[in-house]
């Protein structure tokens, strides 16, 4: 079937006519105005040949004249991939041997650089993709367009946006001519631009209209021809936008922030991580009598906090209260928001929360007595650590039983107050030194005492690591020569000669990058992040910069900044400065447990882990999954569905998979979402620009100039001794890259989050919340870092 009027096209039909026609012929179904055309099949691209008598026969049919001939690829239109402009229309094509010349032009494009390359972009495989071409009459338009039925630049569901210029509209989709741009969203603009009123009320009713049918916000090309009827010449899913926040019961527009920040953690969760970490976040925040709406947007966590933006006794201190965790994009995102009329204070009744108050007197006691005795309290966090690690683990034989386990812990929280409230103290301690300290220190010097920090479990595993590089240094050739991949299978087979890997695994294989989501492979898995990072280690050439003699170098530096600012602080004023350095010594002997709490917990994931891929091998073997790991795509309910009845949910977990690959690759992850899916950022006055200059904020002291890394996955990262690590987000499973790189520069994070805690304890600069870093800087571009100022400079 080498041809189809457009008509005759139905909804199963879209591998034979690709993405543009399938699109054309459903709205045709559904009576809407498209013109008359036909498709060029992909049958007929697969034999080579264009069917010159029947392409006639259906062109004659239109009654010939001039048409437009566009492209209509198998991967094209998608829900997740425009093809926007990657393939090549031809307007306005007259006379049978001009339209067989743009059908094989159509079919050639398919194999521009341009389309190849978006192709990769996407993770869409070259030999998959086939191309139709349709070919419609042309409309002699009046005035032409795009209409987008969401803004493509906010994110906000609650507007359409039009662009419109006189004529064909060619030039609004190429953006080579200034178009009248609208924004329609229900209030009146008058008379303006080549637009009237009554035919933008239309078009936002069309778009309305199919994009309810379609079931998403659409792209929509259109125009009015002569006689002034409205026709649509494509409609296609808009891509960029990030997923809406799912419905609310509460009333008016609600405030999302993004969760993953605080463990900086910006890829998508696996459903079944997603359903661990809602369900550990509520009872970590119940455990402090908040209750927070915690909802799963794009893979992401995102929590509401409208009741804490509206309530008057919360509002004016919640940006600072973000300041420790969440970070300054999202402290902007939120403040923002306090003068916007929707979110206005509102007086609710108070409510004393039975768990805030149960846990009050343990807070206040915990709290005084790590302050008290910090050795002590250390010691019982370490204890408790230690009795995670040897608590013996027995797993039942069957699914079923498993599954009763898994969900017994449906929030794997196995913190207590040992744990909890040293690790709460020294976060205290650490934020209230800029307050305590203003006017005395600036931020630079209180970052510099934050460096070298003891007692950081993170920091341990990093040194342990680096021990082990040394000790496999006379196996440098091996581990530098030889691919990760191919050294984890020789480490599995056993081949590989003994360096202290295994004895690093058995503490630390519980860890990797997202390591929150129970989905994620640990290194004890899959440790071939583990051999990247040795490599890196073995690069390390110069004494001075081995990771452990630039600890000492930062702990020195901060050592002696403590004593000078507690000196300071005393000449300042004595009560205040006693205070101070109380303080101060307390940060020392306690911020380094921040990382405590988080590593405690990996022990309930690991089990969490393990017993969910042993009910996925046993449904394996059953024929019910393709492999054991799928179980990390389905939620538990839907998994005891599959254990007790047998439920077939491949094609759930297929479907699932492709969106999670899709989200791997998204690379804005907005920090603040309105209900109607706004970018709260997008909202916010555009910062100076000077095309040289990067501003972010300041989280680790110190200047470095050298050449960007741009890295955006560290299981495959390889850094040179001196190069700036430029990444989204760091947790973690990044910070090994740490101890090679020269400085650090995120797009997302908070002062206190993980990589800028350990970028401080290595004594490397750091620049974090830098708006679109790894786009903005090139991979091998010289760049200049500052930590005291927040800024990086580009080609200095």
């Amino acid at each position: 079937m080498d041809v189809l009027e457009l008509t005759e096209i139905d909804g199963g039909q879209r591998d034979l006519v690709g993405g543009k026609a399938a699109g054309l012929a459903g709205l045709i179904r559904s009576g809407e105005p498209v013109p008359d055309g036909f498709c060029v099949t992909t049958e007929a691209h697969r034999s080579g040949q264009v069917p010159r008598s029947e392409v006639l026969a259906a062109y004659e049919r239109l009654g010939g004249g001039p048409v437009a001939v566009r492209s209509s690829a198998t991967a094209e239109d998608l829900p997740h991939a425009s093809f926007a402009g990657q393939q090549d229309t031809y307007l306005d094509v007259a006379g049978g041997e001009a339209l067989i010349e743009a059908i094989e032009a159509c079919w050639a494009s398919l194999h521009t650089k341009r389309a190849t390359a978006y192709r990769e972009a996407n993770g869409i495989p070259h030999d998959s993709v086939r191309m139709a071409v349709v070919v419609q009459r042309m409309v002699d338009a009046e005035v032409a367009g795009v209409l987008f039925t969401a803004d493509p630049l906010t994110g906000s569901r609650s507007a359409c946006v039009v662009d419109a210029a006189p004529g064909p509209g060619t030039a609004v989709v190429d953006g080579t001519q200034a178009a009248d741009h609208y924004v329609l969203d229900g209030t009146e603009d008058g008379e303006r631009g080549c637009l009237a009123p009554a035919r933008r009320k239309e078009l936002r009713g069309a778009g309305e209209r199919i994009r309810d049918l379609l079931g998403a916000e659409q792209d929509i090309e259109w125009a009015y021809d002569r006689a002034g009827r409205l026709w649509l010449l494509q409609a296609r899913d808009i891509t960029t936008l990030f997923p809406a926040p799912p419905p609310s019961a509460k009333p008016g527009p609600r405030l999302y922030v993004e969760f993953g920040h605080v463990q900086g953690m910006r890829r998508p969760a696996t459903p079944m991580g997603m359903s661990t970490l809602k369900a550990m976040l509520a009872g970590m925040l119940a455990a402090f009598g908040l209750t927070v709406e915690i909802v799963g947007i794009g893979g992401r966590l995102y929590g509401d906090l409208t009741d804490a933006l509206r309530d008057p006794s919360t509002r004016r201190r919640l940006v600072k209260l973000m300041a420790v965790d969440f970070g300054p994009r999202a402290q902007r995102a939120v403040a923002h928001l306090l003068d916007d009329p929707r979110f206005a204070p509102r007086k609710t009744p108070r409510r004393r929360h039975a768990a805030a108050v149960k846990a009050g007197p343990r807070a206040v006691a915990g709290i005084l007595g790590a302050l008290a005795r910090p050795a002590r309290a250390r010691a019982r966090v370490l204890g408790e650590i230690q009795r995670l690690r040897q608590r013996p683990v027995t797993d039942p034989a069957t699914a079923a039983e498993l599954l009763d386990l898994v969900e017994h812990d449906a929030a794997p929280s196995t913190l207590t107050d040992a744990i909890t409230w040293p690790v709460v103290t020294g976060l205290a301690v650490s934020a209230a030194l800029p307050p305590l300290l203003r006017d005395i220190a600036s931020q630079d010097e209180i970052h510099t005492v934050l460096g070298g920090m003891p007692h950081n479990v993170t920091i341990e595993m990093d040194l342990a690591l680096w021990r082990v590089a040394r000790r496999a240094a006379p196996h440098r050739e091996l581990l530098l020569g030889t691919p990760p991949t191919e050294l984890t299978a020789a480490w599995r087979a056993g081949e590989l000669p003994d360096f202290g890997l295994d004895a690093f695994l058995q503490r630390y294989g519980i860890r990797s990058a997202a390591e929150v989501d129970v989905g994620v492979p640990r290194w004890a898995e899959n440790p071939t992040p583990v051999f990247t990072m040795l490599a890196n280690y073995l690069r390390v050439a110069d004494p001075e910069q081995a990771p452990d003699r630039r600890f000492e170098r930062a702990a020195d530096r901060a050592e002696s900044m403590l004593a000078e600012l507690a000196v300071r602080a005393r000449r300042r004023r004595a009560l205040r400065g006693r205070l101070a350095g109380f303080f101060l010594r307390r940060s020392r002997e306690l911020s380094g447990l921040r990382e405590a709490g988080k590593f405690a917990g990996l022990y309930a994931l690991r089990d969490r882990r393990r017993r969910l891929l042993l009910i996925g091998a046993q449904l394996q073997a059953k024929g019910l999954l393709a492999d054991a790991d799928d179980v990390m795509f389905l939620e538990l309910p839907e998994l005891r569905t599959t254990v007790e009845t047998g439920a077939d949910r491949r094609d759930t977990i297929t479907a699932r998979r492709a969106e999670y690959e899709r989200e791997l690759r998204r690379r804005a992850v907005p920090v603040a979402l309105l209900s109607d899916g706004t970018d709260v950022e997008t909202l916010l006055p555009a910062p100076p620009v000077d095309g040289r200059t990067l501003t972010g904020t300041g989280a680790a002291s110190g200047r470095v100039t050298g050449h960007a890394r741009v890295v955006r996955d560290p299981s495959d990262a390889s850094i040179e001794p001196g190069e700036i690590l430029v990444a989204p987000t760091t947790d973690p499973g990044w910070t090994p890259l740490f101890l090679t790189a020269g400085g650090l520069v995120t797009e997302t994070g908070a002062v206190m989050a993980h990589g800028p805690t350990v970028a401080r304890e290595y004594g490397i600069p750091a620049v974090i919340c830098v708006p679109d870093a790894t786009t903005r800087i090139r991979d091998g571009q010289l760049i200049a870092l500052d930590g005291a100022t927040g800024t990086v400079t580009l080609d200095c």
